[in-house]
């Protein structure tokens, strides 16, 4: 019998203006998850992978202080305890990306990874931040993730996580797939310029040379006041040979499902057997320069 896993993908577009509180804000823009996160319980995805910073706007596209107040500890946060009860209540298993607050101060770009009963396994916090002027001005907002690239076992997956950004820096993908990584969530925000035409090329390039599957996602629309530009969208799955083999559209709200075949990994890797072929003894050079 195919080892199938059915994952799913959220892309929304921002529900409320970014000039309101904080916590209309994010009240918001939880509510409007919760209802698709019920259509993916009802449609019985296993694994569910929300977006980059999921409960509010691209924030990063200015410079304020009053959005570090939106930041939650992880995993005593309310956001992540709600999203604990969810997986509970459909057995699945949710990647939570939320602004983290550390305890002695420290904010991060942060994804928790929760099981199908709710459990919380861990987290991923986004290694690579861009401060590329003007709207992404990440490095305001958080520090680098000092947690390398972890691997989360959900007794029928193992998945990992990068976040946005992390997407251009193969180092770490290929880490993930050296821990065992057999599907690679990748919660996004990015617009269209420069690196739209990046979206279906390296990851597919990442599942490639490290022979898992990848599920990508971006947010959708524009975000009144800063409309840095449009996120489009065009969350995707890519299997172990890169190939696409479902897409979500470039400007709608939409929760994105396919089974993946997790038995396709080791027909992949038995041909192309680049783990094998390595030559770490000669890489030296990677973490000298």
């Amino acid at each position: 019998m195919p080892r199938n896993v059915r994952c799913g993908l959220i892309q929304a577009s921002n529900a409320v203006p970014p000039e309101r509180p904080l916590q209309e804000i994010k009240d918001g823009m939880i509510a409007k998850h919760l209802k698709m996160i019920e259509e993916a319980g009802k449609k019985n995805v296993q694994i569910l992978c929300l977006q980059e910073i999921f409960s509010g706007p691209y924030f990063c596209a200015e410079q304020k202080e009053h959005w570090y107040k939106s930041a939650e500890k992880i995993p005593d946060g309310p956001t992540v305890q709600l999203m604990q009860e969810q997986a509970r209540k459909y057995g699945m298993a949710i990647i939570v990306p939320i602004y983290e607050l550390e305890m002695d101060g420290l904010y991060y770009n942060t994804a928790a990874v929760l099981d199908g009963t709710g459990k919380y396994l861990g987290k991923y916090r986004k290694t690579h931040i861009p401060h590329v002027a003007p709207g992404f001005w990440e490095k305001f907002y958080f520090r680098p993730g000092n947690l390398g690239y972890p691997v989360f076992d959900l007794g029928f997956a193992r998945i990992g996580v990068y976040i946005c950004y992390d997407r251009h820096f193969p180092e770490g993908a290929r880490a993930l797939g050296l821990h065992g990584a057999e599907i690679v969530f990748n919660p996004s925000a990015t617009v269209a310029g420069l690196s739209e035409y990046l979206w279906k090329l390296e990851q597919p390039a990442h599942a490639v040379a490290n022979g898992y599957f990848v599920g990508a996602i971006n947010r959708v629309g524009y975000e009144d006041p800063w409309r840095i530009g449009e996120f489009y969208g065009t969350s995707y799955f890519c299997d172990p040979r890169g190939q696409i083999i479902a897409e979500a559209s470039r400007d709608k709200d939409e929760l994105l499902v396919a089974d993946l075949n997790l038995d396709k990994i080791q027909e992949v890797r038995s041909t192309w057997q680049f783990f094998r072929d390595r030559r770490p003894e000669l890489y030296h050079d990677l973490v000298d320069l």
